[in-house]
């Protein structure tokens, strides 16, 4: 069986992802602080940022595909408010998978722990948003 979804809010999950990420990088947010942690130069970019952008709206995609999917398979099996069920399950999932994983691999790179803990923070807020968004959308007939 496969997971009832709404599209739409998939497609307005993933480019939140973008919105949220411009407002977290942004300069006079948390840009400056990441770029010195991660040791990237703002002034002389090693690379365009076409790649990198193409490569977020696919994998973000594919986030609020899963997320929405599995914020129908909770609320099938909780019941009660699918609002809640997606951002409940937009929590467990990135701390029990996202977080996780970037705690172990951090850790085992000699990464700042300054920057795992800036890296899990935008990803928790990109989840949240996106949950929030499929959350108030619901699948039709749900």
């Amino acid at each position: 069986m496969v997971p009832e979804i709404n599209y739409w809010a998939v497609l307005v999950a993933t480019a939140s992802s973008m919105v949220v990420g411009a407002i977290w990088y942004a300069r006079g947010v948390m840009g400056e602080r990441w770029a010195r942690l991660a040791g990237v130069d703002l002034e002389h970019p090693t690379r365009g940022p076409l790649w990198p952008m193409i490569t977020t709206v696919l994998v973000s995609f594919v986030t609020a595909w899963v997320l929405a999917g599995a914020a129908t398979i909770a609320w099938h099996f909780y019941e009660g408010s699918y609002f809640w069920a997606s951002v409940v399950t937009s929590v467990t999932l990135w701390a029990g998978f996202t977080a996780a994983r970037f705690i172990t691999h951090d850790a085992f790179e000699g990464r700042s722990t300054r920057l795992t803990t800036l890296n899990i923070a935008h990803e928790l807020v990109t989840v949240v948003v996106m949950a929030l968004i499929i959350g108030a959308w619901p699948p039709a007939g749900l």
